[in-house]
């Protein structure tokens, strides 16, 4: 009695095996019989056949040409002596002889007559012989046919029977199984797989029963433990400030505390444990943070009140897995502190721009000889005096710029500007102080420039800044190098000098607002540059910088041509 699945498996394949093992037997066994039966046709008859009908031609012949015929004639009956198969043959082939023999002898007509006879009678017998074998290789035909067909027709009825019952000894099993571990995985321990065998089969569901039976008495004795970790865990992501949506490494959304749920406008039971693509094509605020990849703050309207928020993304790995929580921080505190400080600004440069302004004209009059004669050292005090009231303007002028840009209420004047036309006014402007300290203006222009839309008066003050700093920080007598250049569909505008360069973890900080590098001993108020970047990006262009420590810095911008 076959115990396991692989017996079974074997002792099927062998039954099979056996069966067309008899099938082959039966049929090679009768194939051998028909064979035998032909051949004993073919010898023992076929041939007595022809030598009777060999010896008939001779015979004849005798009146044509005796001698040739009378040699044909006794070579035949020779072979036919030879071939003596059935009852009553030799005894006909005797008489032939005797007859032949006589009618060489002189006793012709008798003689003849009687050969003929015997011929026929051999023919006869030979024929009847054929007969008799053809009925009996029929019958050993039939019954090879009979015995064939039954083992071939109990062969196909067992094997059929086999196709479609023996697959479910293996099947039966497995599908009970795949169900169990389908009740297993949706959390069904109390399910148990009943099969009744002593198998690998039986041993593998009794494993399985065993199994579940455990995970069942887990369940049962972490249940409560599970629950109270899990409304703690909600309890401490309820109890943050900052929106928080938690992603598992499958992008299914495991968490959304009430803020964020808040934002979102939409229920937990909406959200938790679906894929988050699938939310943020019903949500667009959640469609808005998978696609923004930067951290700019953005708005978001929450009961008829603009609220600034940036997005944090964190990643958690755990046991392997890259899990990430996106976390709205709420920044409208210091938004509105903000525009509170630039509004501050734009007041308080607004109201001292008047008093610098008298101050400004007082000091022109104090110079002219039709007020007063000043002494020498009068004169250098007044000097003095001047150079702080312009460089205050300055400052004001500089701050103003700054609130507007930050406000965002500057002015473009968008139009067709002619970038090397704009950079000679500039030029021309700073000419007279890069003379006072002997400094080379070289100009490196395409012979052929496009045009850019942009605002020429505000292009205009970013090249003159480029073009101050960089006078600022070259040495005396040194070269200072203006390049214009296509590149691609841009115009790109660059002023390269000789002076000391810029540390290289500075190069991305200089045109942040009130940055100075550090150890730098030019005067200025760190907003030039900030003020630059802003309106060279509020016209789509690019600001950026090359610089090495004794190798001198290169400041460009790039605009796009018509």
């Amino acid at each position: 009695m076959a115990n396991t699945v692989k017996q079974k498996i074997r002792i099927g394949t062998l039954f099979l095996f056996l069966l067309l093992l008899l099938l082959g037997g039966v049929g090679i066994y009768h194939l051998v019989q028909l064979k035998n039966d032909a051949k004993e046709i073919l010898k023992d008859n076929y041939e007595s056949l022809e030598y009777s009908h060999s010896m008939q031609r001779s015979l004849d012949s005798f009146s044509i040409n005796k001698e040739r015929s009378i040699i044909q004639f006794n070579s035949a009956l020779k072979l036919q002596e030879a071939n003596i198969t059935e009852p009553g043959e030799g005894d006909i082939t005797k008489s032939i002889r005797q007859y032949f023999t006589a009618y060489l002898n002189g006793d012709s007509v008798e003689s003849v007559q009687q050969i003929e006879n015997d011929i026929q009678q051999i023919l006869a017998l030979n024929m009847a012989a054929i007969e008799t074998k053809n009925i009996k290789a029929n019958k050993t035909a039939d019954k090879a046919l009979t015995y064939i067909s039954f083992i071939a027709g109990l062969t196909l009825v067992i094997g059929f029977t086999f196709l479609f019952n023996f697959p479910s000894v293996v099947t039966s099993p497995i599908n009970s199984l795949i169900e169990g571990i389908k009740e297993i995985s949706n959390k069904n321990y109390h399910h148990r797989i009943h099969l009744d065998r002593k198998d690998e089969f039986g041993q593998l569901a009794s494993s399985f029963n065993d199994m579940a039976e455990r995970l069942e008495y887990f369940e049962s004795s972490n249940l409560n433990k599970i629950i109270f970790e899990k409304s703690r865990a909600e309890a401490v992501i309820n109890s943050l400030k900052e929106a928080s949506i938690g992603l598992d490494k499958n992008n299914i959304i495991l968490f959304a505390n009430d803020q964020a749920l808040q934002l979102l406008g939409i229920s937990a039971k909406e959200i938790v444990g679906l894929k988050v693509e699938e939310v943020a094509t019903k949500n667009d605020l959640l469609r808005f943070l998978l696609e923004e990849k930067s951290n700019l703050p953005f708005k978001i309207v929450v009961d008829n009140r603009e609220n600034y928020f940036t997005k944090e993304v964190m990643n958690v790995v755990q046991d392997g897995s890259d899990n990430k929580v996106i976390v709205l921080r709420n920044i409208t505190s210091f938004k509105e502190l903000d525009a509170a400080k630039t509004n501050f600004i734009a007041t308080i440069s607004h109201e001292l721009k008047t008093p610098l302004a008298s101050s400004d004209i007082s000091i022109k009059l104090l110079e002219d000889d039709r007020v007063g004669q000043l002494s020498s050292d009068q004169k250098e005090l007044l000097q003095n005096l001047k150079q702080d009231n312009q460089r205050m303007l300055r400052i004001l002028s500089e701050l103003l710029n700054m609130s507007q840009v930050e406000a965002g209420k500057i002015q473009l004047d968008i139009a067709e500007i002619d970038m090397v036309a704009i950079a000679e006014t500039a030029v021309n402007a700073i000419k007279g102080t890069a003379q006072q300290k002997s400094i080379v203006m070289l100009k490196q222009y395409d012979d052929k420039v496009e045009k850019v839309k942009a605002d020429g008066e505000k292009t205009g003050w970013v090249i003159n800044n480029f073009l101050t700093n960089a006078i600022k920080h070259s040495p005396e007598g040194g070269t200072i190098t203006i390049t214009i250049k296509m590149q691609g569909k841009t115009v790109e505008f660059a002023v390269a000098d000789q002076g000391s360069g810029i540390p290289s973890e500075y190069s991305t900080k200089v045109f942040e607002r009130f940055f100075k590098v550090p150890g730098s001993k030019a005067a200025g108020t760190g907003l030039g540059l900030a003020i630059s970047k802003e309106l060279i990006e509020a016209q789509g262009g690019q600001v950026w910088v090359k610089s090495e420590i004794g190798s001198g810095s290169i400041f460009g911008f790039t605009l796009p041509v018509i």
